[in-house]
């Protein structure tokens, strides 16, 4: 009820100010308005003084065009007086020829200067009595939702903490893979722009590269032994393929049975000789362990700077560059010769 007490106040309080504008908008009607008359009296003075020549117009034209202008300063004022919604004095269409009796000018301005003074002053009263009431109400209020307001803070605090939990937990989850927890391969090209770029947004002097794995014979294990036995295969070799590579080194699942590895920076080839060779020793200790026998991986190499220019096309450059190792006999890995 306070509440609402206070917007129905505010509403008052807003619609006084527009009564108090409008009002000045009329006066300063007005005022342009005698304006015009006052310049009307003095052209009408110098005709009254000058002595009348033979074939001399006993009105000058300057005292006619001040006539018209008043006019046309009566009517604007008219526009907004017959406009407004309160029970102002109305100004008649007779009070607007240019013709019109100045004494009768003079009467109809005096009356209306009158009337919108007393108006702009009610309204102003009216005005500053209702946010002396608003402020009353104000300091009542605060006192009642002190204590609900800092009641709200608290529990809006622990709510807070709760969702920044569950936002790092969503996050995590759309750039994770459910069941290696390895990155996706939307986080995988996150970081391939971030390392390639560095914060400044430009190619960094860094070379990193891109290993590209896929299990060679992966599908018969889930057509012959199972898609269970196919998840703890990769789970497996997903634990060894992270603990074979460096911390700064991201190792991610890219697809069914294919890996990614982003070797964040290095030296020669031969260290990524290395690598290659340690994530294919990987598949095959898994294989050993799970006692199945077939499969084995085959991995394409693609660096950046050289050969490959825009490290955009690293990851493609791999892929291809693994199915050639593919179409060679697999189980073995292959550098990417293409510049991109």
């Amino acid at each position: 009820m306070g509440l609402l007490f206070l917007a129905l106040q505010i509403r008052s309080i807003f619609s006084d100010q527009l009564k108090q504008e409008y009002s000045g908008l009329v006066l300063e009607g007005i005022e342009r308005a005698e304006s015009a008359r006052n310049l009307v009296r003095v052209w009408q003075r110098q005709a009254d003084n000058s002595i009348a020549r033979p074939g001399q117009p006993e009105q000058s034209d300057d005292y006619r065009r001040a006539r018209i202008d008043l006019a046309g300063r009566l009517t604007s004022l008219a526009a907004l007086v017959n406009a407004s919604p309160s029970a102002a004095p109305p100004i008649p269409r007779s009070a607007l020829s240019p013709d019109t009796n100045l004494d009768d000018t003079d009467a109809l301005l005096a009356v209306q200067s009158v009337y919108w003074r007393a108006q702009r002053t009610n309204d102003s009263a009216d005005a500053r009595t209702r946010i002396a009431r608003v402020a009353s109400t104000l300091i009542v209020l605060s006192a009642c939702v002190f204590g609900a307001l800092v009641t709200a803070l608290g529990m809006y605090a622990k709510r807070a903490r709760q969702l920044a939990g569950e936002s790092h937990k969503f996050e995590h989850a759309a750039l994770h893979d459910a069941m290696t927890g390895l990155p996706n391969r939307r986080k995988l090209f996150a970081t391939l722009a971030e390392t390639a770029t560095g914060s400044s947004g430009n190619p960094t002097l860094l070379k990193i590269a891109v290993i590209y794995i896929d299990l060679d014979g992966f599908k018969q294990v889930n057509d012959s032994l199972g898609h269970d036995v196919g998840d703890e295969f990769l789970i497996a070799v997903s634990k060894r393929f992270r603990k074979t590579v460096r911390l700064v080194d991201v190792v991610a699942r890219f697809g069914g049975d294919e890996f990614v590895v982003l070797v964040r920076e290095f030296s020669t080839n031969a260290e990524l000789e290395a690598i290659a060779q340690r994530l294919i020793d990987c598949v095959l200790q898994t294989d050993e362990q799970m006692g199945i026998g077939f499969v084995r991986a085959s991995i394409g190499i693609a660096s950046f700077p050289h050969p490959v220019r825009d490290y955009h096309q690293l990851v493609a450059a791999a892929d291809e560059t693994m199915y050639q190792v593919k179409r060679n006999g697999k189980n073995g890995y292959a550098f990417a010769t293409r510049v991109g």
